[in-house]
């Protein structure tokens, strides 16, 4: 994965988790946010062809904790391939 998509796939990451927190606070109708969260990691998965880079993280795409962990490996082995260059 070239630079420019780590650093996208960083940022994008990083909306995901704060949809997340958002939702773990939210009291009221969370189905809105749900259903962002569920859109976000699904257009992730096809944006970043994350299959790619980890082949069970289609599998973990209902849990969005594991989900956000695979993502940070992905973005972490990523970045040190980039950084050694």
């Amino acid at each position: 994965m070239d630079n420019i998509n780590v650093q996208r796939l960083n940022k994008t990451l990083a909306y995901l988790k704060s949809k997340q927190r958002e939702l773990k606070k939210t009291q009221t109708d969370t189905r809105s946010l749900e259903s962002m969260i569920k859109y976000l990691k699904k257009d992730m998965l096809e944006q970043f062809k994350l299959h790619n880079y980890d082949i069970y993280i289609k599998d973990e795409i209902s849990n969005t904790e594991t989900f956000i962990q695979s993502v940070q490996s992905i973005i972490d082995s990523n970045s040190s391939i980039i950084e050694n260059f």
